[in-house]
């Protein structure tokens, strides 16, 4: 009897493209949601709820600021890179993109709470935007990975300007949270990935 040959098909592959791009649009259509509304509802000063260093109420706007923005500009210019970015880091595996996105929310914004001037308010993607450019630059390197450090270089090219980010520079620019995220993602990029080539060598020795 002649044998059945399954036929390949690319459905996991689309599935999974699926499940990234909606879980890519939540995140930035939530961001979106929240600057509609608070620009409907003026009085409410949703975009004063951002990191204020130092200041125990301003302990709450480390995992709010990275949803809050200044106006629709403001955020324009982050949704773009956000989701390039995002989506690299995600392409990646969802554990390591969740991971990755909890620490540079935290960590950086935990950084900027702690280091940046008193009495400002910290707001918007960027901090996080920082963290996955960081994450993808050393991903490569930490992971020993000919693939990612390929991409890392695109990724250089293509977005290596916003490294001045995180310098002092125009004023009402968080540059603390440009570069508190940037470290972050690499960090976060370190320790997914350093551990794994240790567990990696050891079982090859």
């Amino acid at each position: 009897m002649p044998s059945q040959v399954p036929v390949p098909t690319h459905r996991p592959f689309l599935a999974t493209l699926r499940e990234h791009a909606l879980l890519l649009g939540m995140l930035v259509g939530s961001m979106w949601l929240i600057e509609i509304v608070d620009r409907a509802l003026p009085f409410a000063h949703l975009e004063g709820h951002g990191i204020h260093p130092r200041s125990v109420s301003g302990l709450t706007g480390i995992a709010f600021s990275p949803f809050l923005h200044g106006d629709f500009s403001h955020l324009i210019s982050n949704t773009l890179p956000l989701l390039v970015l995002g989506g690299l880091v995600l392409a990646g595996g969802r554990g390591v993109f969740f991971g990755t996105t909890i620490f540079v929310i935290i960590f950086g914004g935990g950084a900027v709470w702690l280091l940046a001037p008193a009495n400002t308010n910290h707001i918007g993607a960027s901090g996080l935007i920082f963290g996955y450019l960081g994450f993808l630059l050393a991903r490569g390197w930490f992971e020993r990975s000919v693939g990612w450090t390929l991409l890392a270089l695109a990724v250089l090219i293509a977005y290596g300007g916003l490294l001045f980010g995180v310098l002092p520079g125009q004023p009402g620019i968080s540059w603390q949270g440009h570069l508190f995220g940037f470290v972050a993602g690499i960090v976060a990029a370190w320790g997914f990935f350093s551990q794994a080539e240790k567990v990696a060598e050891r079982k090859n020795s």
